[in-house]
C-alpha cells in the first residue's frame, strides 16, 4: 500500500474550555460517523474539541464536515489509522488525546467518569480506556459488556433501547487498557511518538502503542467501568490490504502482542492496585520462543 499521499491540516471551529482533543479517523463512513459525532456532543459533560482524519471523503463526509466547522486533516487515499493519529495530534490543543473510532456511540457521562479516573491520578502515566458494550463476544479478552446487540449499522440501531441498558448495566474497572476509546496525557503522547507508521494501516498499532507507554514507565492500564461506549463493530479492515501485525510487534519487541495483553496487561481481569509487572520467567522465556517461531513461519 502506497502512503505517499499529502495530509492537509484544516482548523475548524474553537472549542471553549475544552477537555479532551478527541480524535477520529474516517473512511467514507458518514453515516455512522454522525451518530457518534452526535453522541459526544449531546452525551458529553464537558466541552471537548473534535479532530477528524477524512480518508478520501468520497461520500459527502469532507463537505459535511466543512459545513460544520470541525477541524479535520485530509488524504485524498486511505492512509491508514497511523499517519492518521499523528496528524490529527497536530491540531490538538488540550492535554489530553482520546482517541475513539467512528463506528461507536458514546454513552451519557461518558467523558465525566474517564475525566474522574484522572482527576485521581497523582502523575500523568495512565493510559485509560472506555468499557464497550458490543454486539459480539470475543471469548479471548473479557473487557467488552457482550453480547448485547442494538444493531450493527444505523438503520439497525436502537438507540433508546441501548441507553435504557446502559442506565442498569454495571461493571467494575478492569486491567489492560490497550484499545479505543482510548486516553493519554500529551506529554506521554509525544514521548513515545504517538503512533508507529510501519504498522499502517494499522493492525497491530494497539498493542505496539501501550508497549511503548510500557517501555516509558506506564504501569496503570485501566478501563473505566462506568465509562460506557457502544460499538457497532463495523469492519472497515475488510477494505484494506492488511498489514500483518502480528508479525510486524514480533519483530520489534521480541514478545507476541498476546503476551502483553495476557500477561503484562492482564487485559480483561478485574482491576486490582497490585502493580502491573514483567517477570522474566520461563513463561517470558516461551513467550521469546513464540515469536522466534511466528517470525519462521510468516
Amino acid at each position: 500500500m502506497d502512503y505517499n499521499h499529502p495530509i492537509e491540516t484544516h482548523k475548524g471551529k474553537t472549542v471553549p474550555k475544552a477537555i479532551f482533543s478527541i480524535l477520529i479517523p474516517t473512511w467514507n463512513n458518514l453515516d455512522i460517523l454522525k451518530i457518534c459525532l452526535n453522541s459526544i456532543e449531546k452525551n458529553s459533560t464537558y466541552n471537548h474539541e473534535i479532530i477528524i482524519h477524512v480518508n478520501e471523503g468520497k461520500d459527502g463526509t469532507l463537505e459535511w464536515i466543512k459545513e460544520r466547522g470541525y477541524n479535520y486533516t485530509l488524504s485524498d487515499k486511505n492512509v491508514g489509522v497511523c499517519y492518521a493519529m499523528n496528524a490529527m495530534s497536530k491540531l490538538a490543543t488540550t492535554d489530553y488525546i482520546l482517541y475513539i473510532n467512528d463506528d461507536m456511540y458514546a454513552c451519557p457521562k461518558w467523558d465525566k467518569y474517564l475525566y474522574q479516573a484522572i482527576e485521581k491520578k497523582a502523575d500523568n502515566y495512565f493510559y485509560f480506556s472506555s468499557t464497550m458494550i458490543e454486539p459480539k463476544e470475543n471469548k479471548y479478552y473479557k473487557c467488552a459488556i457482550a453480547p448485547y446487540n442494538f444493531g450493527v449499522t444505523p438503520e439497525t440501531f436502537e438507540e433508546l433501547a441501548m441507553l435504557d441498558f446502559s442506565k442498569e448495566i454495571t461493571k467494575k474497572d478492569w486491567l489492560g487498557a490497550s484499545w479505543p476509546p482510548s486516553i493519554v496525557h500529551r506529554e506521554l503522547w509525544d514521548k513515545v511518538g504517538g503512533y508507529s507508521v510501519e504498522f499502517s494501516p494499522g493492525l497491530g498499532s494497539d498493542p505496539d502503542f501501550s508497549m511503548k507507554l510500557w517501555q516509558a514507565g506506564v504501569r496503570d492500564f485501566k478501563g473505566i467501568g462506568n465509562s460506557l461506549v457502544y460499538h457497532f463493530q463495523s469492519k472497515s479492515t475488510v477494505r484494506i490490504v492488511k498489514n500483518n501485525g502480528r508479525l510486524q510487534f514480533a519483530e520489534k519487541w521480541g514478545i507476541p502482542s498476546s503476551y502483553l495483553y495476557k500477561k503484562m496487561l492482564r487485559l480483561g481481569e478485574e482491576f486490582n492496585e497490585t502493580p502491573l509487572e514483567l517477570s522474566k520467567n520461563l513463561s517470558y522465556r516461551f513467550a521469546q520462543l513464540r515469536a522466534i517461531w511466528i517470525k519462521l513461519t510468516a
